[in-house]
């Protein structure tokens, strides 16, 4: 095997697969070599804008053997028909956020890295943001005390701009509306800030004037194994925010991005707010802490690389992507039954039986 950077094919030549490359291009561990798009106009694109070389069929891109892995950059609802195709082919699998639109699909997933023996890497990039790595390390080295409570918003104006020729309308494509689009992104980072979640529970509400089928508003609650809990809220009709708070019995953290900056990660540290507020201070007297510079999508494509050469998952593993998936589904159903707490178990055991039942054996 090469010993010189990773070479990776691309699925999906849209918008998101030019803001990967761009990450990509900064990295001397990787290098996309060769991309695939059912449309000739995306090819093109593609091709025109990046330099790279576009293949119109699929199975002769994935028989090149010095791709050692791809990036899937597709719709949801193709991300296990297509992680399915290159896992056989041999190739490490690199697949976006949702790890799948449903946790059985999530699951099948998965299970490629055993059918195949190869690694499956899910973009789960905010936890790789360098204000979130120190909250992490805040928690880890006892500086926040005992956690009992984190909280995260993820909210912007999408509400608003709905039509019914965007696939966000319907509650099949969408369900929850926010909860499922940005929601899955705190549920990630609560996750790995607070460790095992343990059930979910939610309400929501429909406030937009569009007419959307699916709800703009959104609240749930998560508990965890060891007592401590966090709320995670969505709203799709207001300005954008994106902000995590974790509080301790010696401090709290508080951590804000400007979201307009998303697409050039390395720009992040220059708008946003970090502080940590001790003891009994209040908050005239929290401290600014400085972010580093940092660039969570060439970050999580150089720990796809390593998995890569390493046949070794990450944190951005398939087990992890699930747990967000998981979460989200959780909390649909608390939504149907009226707000309770829903467990997670629940959530993984009716997922299994849906599998079994099909003839599918995933664990």
């Amino acid at each position: 095997m090469s010993s010189g950077p990773v070479k990776l094919g691309i699925i999906g030549l849209g918008r998101w697969a030019h803001v990967l490359t761009r990450a990509a291009k900064k990295s001397d561990k990787l290098e996309i070599v060769a991309g695939f798009n059912r449309s000739a106009e995306k090819r093109e694109s593609y091709h025109r804008d990046t330099g790279i070389a576009v293949y119109d069929d699929l199975k002769v891109m994935l028989a090149d053997p010095s791709i050692e892995g791809v990036i899937l950059t597709v719709p949801n609802e193709q991300h296990l028909p297509v992680a399915a195709e290159v896992a056989a082919a041999g190739k490490h699998v690199y697949t976006e956020k949702p790890i799948a639109s449903t946790l059985e699909e999530g699951l099948q997933i998965a299970a490629l890295e055993r059918q195949h023996g190869v690694t499956v890497t899910v973009g789960h990039s905010a936890r790789l943001l360098a204000g979130i790595r120190l909250m992490r390390a805040a928690i880890d080295s006892g500086e926040l005390g005992t956690v009992g409570f984190i909280e995260a918003n993820f909210s912007n104006e999408r509400a608003l701009e709905l039509t019914p020729q965007t696939w966000r309308w319907y509650n099949h494509r969408a369900p929850g509306g926010p909860l499922s689009q940005l929601g899955i992104h705190m549920f990630d980072l609560v996750h790995y800030l607070g460790g095992d979640i343990v059930s979910a529970s939610s309400t929501s509400s429909k406030l937009s004037p569009v007419g959307a089928e699916v709800d703009d508003q959104s609240m749930t609650l998560l508990k965890f194994a060891d007592g401590k809990i966090a709320y995670v809220g969505t709203c799709w009709t207001s300005p954008g925010i994106f902000a995590v708070r974790v509080f301790g019995s010696k401090g709290l953290m508080h951590y804000e991005i400007d979201f307009g900056v998303w697409d050039d990660p390395d720009q992040i540290h220059k708008s946003s707010s970090l502080y940590i507020q001790r003891g009994k201070d209040g908050f005239a007297k929290r401290e600014v802490l400085a972010e580093p510079e940092s660039d969570m999508f060439k970050a999580e494509l150089e720990l796809f690389a390593e998995s890569c050469r390493s046949g070794k998952p990450s944190e951005l593993s398939a087990y992890n992507g699930n747990v967000a998936v998981a979460c989200c589904y959780a909390a649909l159903k608390s939504l149907s039954e009226g707000g309770k707490h829903v467990p997670l178990a629940d959530i993984y055991q009716a997922s299994n039986q849906k599998l079994a039942a099909q003839g599918q054996k995933v664990a």
